[in-house]
This record gives structure tokens, sequence and C-alpha cells, in this order.
């Protein structure tokens, strides 16, 4: 007993050398992990919380005739889209945004579609009204995209049996996910896409310029996956690449983008025919000089003509 309580009392008022080095390994261990926690939680809020961004648009003067759709998702409320429309009977095309896009941004490239006789949807992840909204870098956009289609596939003046999809990062990965489990789908074209949702949470993380510290990395993907508890057990996009066979796919890799380019070439890979591939030297698509949108806008419209016919 006097042995074990001297023991006890050198941890706590620890004289000796070993004693005040397993107390100061200790101290900085438990401190490390709190300020760990703490970084990594503010980090991820800043990454799921975005800023509303969507400007609206004139509808009775903007060229094209759009029109707003609404549709319902469980637990996220209303959302709104922009719907084009093309030659009576005609496919419609629905158009993702990436992370931290707008709708508004993608407005080129649904005139150019339109222009080529297809009905174009607009969907914008990130709702109206609330000055910030969270995402969920997929999860909840794959059943924002299927409402959506459901919405489109309602009206009269569309074909209700064929889509094709585009998108790109957030917006390619709701595109892939759901054309793995629509069989209405029947082309999509995808640019810097991701296998979970985990990936790009780690690519977000690294601007921070924090990805590389001890802890930090795993711990953003520990509260990433707490606060997407209930989607937890949603497979990689990968395990279900064999259901798209049959259906036209382009991977458009943006060597600008390198990280997601391997990534986007991988899932090129294990993907079934029919199938191509490209590689861009800049990818996001809001941001390209007007000569590169004019090539891409023309690449995409090429594509969905010979795979998605009018």
């Amino acid at each position: 007993m006097p042995r074990r309580d001297a023991l006890i009392a050198e941890f706590r008022y620890p004289t000796r050398w070993y004693s005040k080095s397993i107390a100061t390994i200790l101290a900085l261990s438990f401190f490390t992990f709190v300020a760990a926690s703490i970084i990594s939680g503010f980090v991820v809020f800043n990454i799921v919380t975005l800023r509303s961004g969507s400007q609206p648009i004139d509808f009775a003067n903007f060229p094209g005739h759009p029109e707003q759709i609404s549709y319902s998702v469980a637990s996220a409320g209303t959302r709104q889209g922009w719907f084009f429309p093309g030659l009576k009977s005609a496919p419609t095309i629905l158009l993702c945004p990436g992370y931290g896009e707008g709708r508004e941004e993608l407005l080129p490239l649904a005139t150019a579609l339109q222009e080529q006789g297809y009905n174009v949807a607009l969907v914008q992840f990130t709702g109206e009204g609330p000055p910030r909204i969270e995402t969920t870098l997929g999860y909840r956009e794959v059943r924002e995209l299927r409402a959506a289609l459901s919405a489109v596939a309602q009206r009269t003046d569309v074909d209700k049996s064929r889509f094709g999809l585009w998108g790109t990062n957030m917006g390619s990965y709701a595109a892939l996910s759901l054309a793995e489990s629509e069989p209405r789908v029947r082309g999509i074209a995808i640019e810097s896409v991701y296998d979970r949702p985990q990936e790009m949470l780690r690519l977000l993380v690294n601007r921070y310029g924090i990805g590389s510290l001890p802890l930090l990395d795993g711990f953003s993907e520990k509260v990433f996956d707490w606060l997407n508890f209930s989607d937890a057990g949603a497979p990689p996009l990968s395990q279900r690449l064999s259901r798209l066979a049959g259906v036209p796919k382009l991977f458009i890799e943006a060597s600008d983008n390198p990280d997601l380019a391997k990534t986007t070439a991988r899932l090129f890979l294990e993907s079934p025919e029919p199938k191509e591939q490209v590689t861009i030297a800049r990818g996001n698509y809001a941001g390209m000089l007007d000569e590169e949108k004019r090539d891409y806008e023309n690449r995409i419209a090429s594509f969905f003509l010979a795979n998605l016919p009018r």
C-alpha cells in the first residue's frame, strides 16, 4: 500500500525525470487531441455550410423562354429548378453544378444544349432563401437530383423515358450515383468525379492548408461522417458501375485538378462499355475563357447528339 501510494503521489506531483516526461507527454497528447477536434470541427463546418449564391433571372425576358419548376426533397424542403424547353417530346438533360457553384453559371451550357433541340433542366443544390445552406457533398444531392428528374418527368412536353445527366465534382457524383439506379438515364457526361464524398472532403480540407497536420485529416472525416451518419452505409460509386452497362458515358478529366482526374480515370477504367474518356486542360466550366467554353459546349452537345437522339 505505501508503495502504491508513493507511485500515485509521484504521478500527481512528479519529482523524477521519467514521471515528469510521462506527465508532459500526456498533457501534450490531451491538448493536441482537443485542438485537433476543435479545428477539424470548425473546418468541416465551413466546408459543408455554404452561402446561397443563386442569382434570379427574369423569366419573361430571358432567351430560351425558361420556366421555374418546383420539387420537394425529404428533410431538405422545396427546391427550385429552371427548365428550358426544347423540341416537343425530346429528352431532357439535367445539369448539376459543382461544389459552391450556382446554376446561373451554367446558363450558357444550357442554352447551347437547348439550341440542339434538347429540353434542359438546371438543378440548384444549395436551395433558395436562407443565407447559408448545408451540403452533404453528394449524399443528399443525389436525392435532390432524383426529385428534379421526377418533377420533369411529370411534364407532358418531354420524353418521360429518356434523360441525360451532366455534372462536375459534387454534381458529377450525384449524377453518376443516380444513373446507377435510374433506368431512365440514357446518357451521362461527368467531369472530375469522385468515388466517395469523403474524397472530396479531403481535397477541401487540404485547401485550408491543414491536411498534412497530425490527426486533422482523420478527425475531419470523422466529424463529416457523424454529420451524415444516416448515409454512412452508402456504397462507393465503383461498387455499382456494372449497372451502367449499355448506358453511354463520357468521363472528363481536368488536368488542373489532378486528384479528381486520377479518380475520374480510375472510374472510367472500371466502368463497362460504352464509354469515352477526354482530358481537358482546364476544368470548372464557369471559370473557363470564352473559347474554352465554346469548345466544351460543343464537346458535350456532340456526345449527347450521338448517344441521346432527340
